[in-house]
């Protein structure tokens, strides 16, 4: 494209059809263009943000024409205004861009044939007429027409948001979450979006509160930038902050005087929006008060449960062992023969200990010698891949612990709670080190008084995601009886991964196999530069690993970091291996990514009506450009997405280590470096290398090996739950 020297110099407005919507970051609006303007033969690049801009729409732009040292003359839109398009092709463009679910290019074409200009009138006031299309029944009519309001309202929403500065992809949220009442939510009072839309902080809900005229010093904006505080201090795990340290931080953030934080929080407090206690060791401390009582309702159910009668019948311990171990051809040690017996005994129990020591064969030897005794067993986990490897390894069905409460939507909340328990004598909670404090708390209200419950997990892995800390401090209060596996089985003991864990958790570095010795299914790669190690790790997935061990690249082998920011971090890498393992395909882009047929990806928050959850792993099956939707395999299930609910999936080539928490994979990638080095720490490369079945490789530096194994906790969080359930004693 060569734009006349007159325009370059003077030209500072620019209407045209937007022909290609070549890049759009819908974090920040920022967009690329291709716009078929008048009087230049070729489409023409504009630059610049956009509240939502779409093929065949009508743009004006004011700003100025630069020339791009790489990209050439192209026009900087200071400001963008988008309209619906007013002629046949760019109506055609529109419709088939996939903005519509329902409308892909072929009815695109057939309803402009059908009705020209006057389409978009048809489907607003007169949808009935879309039947007369080939095609289109009642059932595609009544779709187009949700998809049309739909788009209407979140257009509005985007409209009113960017008018107050701001271009955000989280418009289809606020009106999921909110409706039509969207506007009014926000005018009333804009930090509600902070407090319910996940992806829209408390810094863009201020800008929109600052545009619509809230004072800096507004109490409403003190109350706000607390909670805003208290929740982020959650997302790191934390039940709960020190009231001085949540003062301080709020009063850095919104810089404002002390003693006005200090009023706010008092207010709060008085209505009950937040809690104020006092530990035991003095300190006072803030909850939110779902977590509040979340740590109180736990440990008081979980004395509860600790009385009364086991609900297995009296069992001839010697008898019973000697059974399991004639039938399961094994032979117990005495610290899993203590466990047996405490299992057919106690309401209460935690299982715990590091891989190679036995909590597999333990799990299956209690589940046959009460199965032999007709207990009903409930089998359950955090996440679903620990899920199908629990059913795996005892037989028996096993469910998420979201699955097995059963979500209810007309309430939020779930099934099966204190007033509809679930069903079952006996239930077992593998990997529980991952549950937070809150999904603890709602899975225990739901177990019957009668029932008996068995923890089991590795304490020594990270922590859960969410806040709390739930099987460290149930085993640190006491509370109930601990059984820690810790003697390594011969056959593990052969297992590098296996011993070289152990030597992590005791902080020394793993024994890694000499030069050129194949044998070995732990290995330590040296690359200094990060660099190096990209490069590595390519021709790993790609060729080395494969061609050796057989395995899937996409399928079998898993990259696992640290960390997402930098050149081996999951951003980076996700993009280099979907480039190297699935360059071409059917496509979407959408918030900046491309998403293609065959990826590998990972859903990254909660969402009950799809009943798919945080973690879970899968494969995309088809895009749909017609339907505006993306099919992603997981497990054994197909789950669709609409193009603007893909925010939810990021690539899972390479995911963050805590991510990995209760998963195992055939093999494990795990880069160690010094960028890293704010996240390095033991539990950190002791989950990485504890998630690997069969093979896993270290590639990074020894001095990031080392800062991680010397660093045995970096991060206390700060809990109550410990001394509430030695209170309960």
């Amino acid at each position: 494209m060569n734009a006349p020297r007159k325009q370059l110099r003077d030209d500072t407005r620019l209407d045209g059809q937007v022909e290609r919507v070549v890049f759009c970051n819908e974090e920040n609006g920022y967009a690329v263009l291709r716009v078929n303007v008048r009087g230049h033969k070729d489409p023409v690049t504009v630059v610049g943000t956009a509240s939502s801009v779409n093929p065949g729409e009508w743009l004006a732009a004011e700003g100025e024409w630069i020339s791009d040292a790489h990209y050439g003359p192209q026009f900087k839109a200071e400001s963008m205004r988008v309209s619906a398009p007013d002629t046949i092709d760019g109506i055609k463009k529109f419709l088939g861009s996939g903005i519509i679910r329902g409308i892909g290019k072929e009815y695109a074409e057939r309803l402009v044939a059908a009705f020209g200009r006057d389409v978009f009138d048809v489907i607003e006031h007169s949808s009935a007429k879309l039947q007369t299309v080939e095609g289109i029944g009642p059932g595609r009519r009544a779709n187009i027409r949700a998809a049309w309001e739909e788009q209407k309202g979140i257009r509005e929403i985007m409209s009113f948001l960017f008018s107050h500065g701001v271009s955000t992809a989280r418009a289809f949220r606020i009106y999921k979450t909110y409706g039509e009442r969207a506007i009014e939510l926000i005018q009333r009072d804009p930090y509600c979006l902070a407090r319910d839309i996940r992806g829209i902080g408390f810094r863009i809900a201020d800008e929109i509160a600052q545009t619509l005229g809230i004072a800096k010093d507004s109490e409403l904006r003190a109350r706000a930038g607390i909670e805003y505080v208290l929740q982020e201090l959650t997302t790191n795990g934390h039940c709960a902050a020190p009231r001085g340290d949540l003062q301080s931080k709020t009063v850095e953030m919104l810089d404002i005087p002390p003693e006005q934080v200090a009023g706010a929080l008092d207010h709060l407090i008085e209505n009950k929006r937040l809690v104020h206690d006092e530990d035991r060791q003095g300190r006072n401390l803030i909850y939110l008060p779902k977590l509040y009582f979340a740590e109180w309702n736990f440990a008081k159910k979980l004395a509860e449960l600790g009385v009364g009668k086991h609900p297995c019948p009296p069992i001839d311990f010697e008898k019973a062992l000697e059974w399991v171990q004639k039938k399961g051809k094994i032979e117990l040690s005495e610290n899993q023969c203590k466990a047996l017996q405490i299992a057919l005994q106690a309401k209460v129990m935690v299982i715990t200990g590091g891989p190679g020591v036995g909590k597999t064969t333990l799990v299956n030897s209690i589940i046959q010698v009460l199965k032999a005794k007709k207990m009903r067993i409930a089998l359950c986990a955090p996440t679903g891949r620990a899920a199908k490897r629990l059913s795996e390894t005892t037989g028996l069905e096993a469910k998420t612990i979201h699955r097995l409460l059963k979500f209810n939507p007309g309430t939020g909340g779930f099934i099966h709670d204190d007033r509809n328990p679930l069903d079952g004598d006996i239930f077992i909670i593998d990997e529980s080190s991952m549950i937070d404090q809150i999904l603890a708390q709602q899975f225990l209200q739901a177990v019957p008084g009668r029932a008996a419950v068995i923890f089991v997990g590795d304490a020594d892995q990270l922590p859960s995601v969410g806040p709390g800390r739930v099987l460290r401090d149930i085993i640190a209060s006491g509370a109930v009886p601990v059984v820690s596996l810790t003697e390594i089985f011969r056959q593990a003991a052969e297992s590098r991964i296996v011993t070289g864990a152990h030597r992590i958790n005791q902080g020394m570095l793993p024994e890694f196999p000499d030069e050129g010795d194949k044998s070995s299914d732990l290995y330590f790669v040296e690359a200094e530069e990060a660099a190096r190690a990209l490069s590595i790790i390519q021709k790993m997935v790609s060729e080395s690993i494969p061609r050796r061990l057989g395995f899937n690249p996409i399928d079998d082998i898993q990259i696992l970091t640290p960390m997402q920011k930098g050149e081996l971090g999951a951003k980076n890498l996700n993009q280099v291996m979907q480039a190297l393992l699935n360059p071409r395909g059917n496509q979407v882009e959408r918030f900046g990514v491309v998403f293609r047929e065959g990826d590998r990806v990972m859903q990254t928050e909660n969402d009950y009506d799809k009943e798919v959850f945080n973690g879970d792993l899968g494969r995309i099956a088809a895009v749909d450009e017609m339907n505006g939707d993306v099919v992603v395999k997981i497990d054994d299930r197909k789950v669709s997405y609409q193009f603007r609910e893909l925010d939810e999936l990021v690539h899972a080539y390479a995911i963050t280590i805590h991510k990995s928490q209760g998963s195992e994979y055939p093999c494990v990638i795990i880069p160690m470096h010094t960028q890293h080095f704010v996240l390095l720490q033991r539990s950190l490369l002791y989950t990485a290398v504890t998630r690997a079945k069969k093979f896993a490789v270290l590639i990074g530096t020894k001095k990031a090996m080392g800062l991680a194994v010397s660093r045995s906790e970096s991060r206390e969080r700060v809990t109550t739950l410990k001394e509430r359930l030695q209170s309960q004693k």
